[in-house]
């Protein structure tokens, strides 16, 4: 299983975010953000809420007890919803 560190530094890094912006945006140090990525520290239930929300992931996601990345399509319109269900059925033919 995935350790919590490396999943935190990646969604960061994903996003081509800094420690120093991703403090910024949670209200929090920069140390708080490096220790949860270097595991020394564990990130309290309400940080890992703010992971979830800011990244669009599910904190099973974050947890390591998931490895799929969900996508959060809540605000598109039902068109544009139907536009990304089509792309990726194309995509995974494709990989077929």
């Amino acid at each position: 299983m995935i350790e919590i560190n490396n999943r935190l530094k990646k969604l960061r890094k994903d996003r081509k975010l800094t420690q120093q912006q991703l403090a910024e945006v949670f209200g929090l140090g920069i140390s708080s953000i490096s220790s949860y990525e270097s595991g020394d520290r564990k990130p309290s239930y309400a940080v890992l809420k703010q992971y979830s929300a800011y990244f669009h992931v599910s904190t099973d996601y974050i947890l390591g007890f998931e490895n799929r990345q969900m996508l959060d399509i809540s605000d598109l319109t039902e068109d544009e919803k139907d536009s990304i269900r089509i792309l990726m059925t194309k995509y995974r033919e494709k990989r077929k």
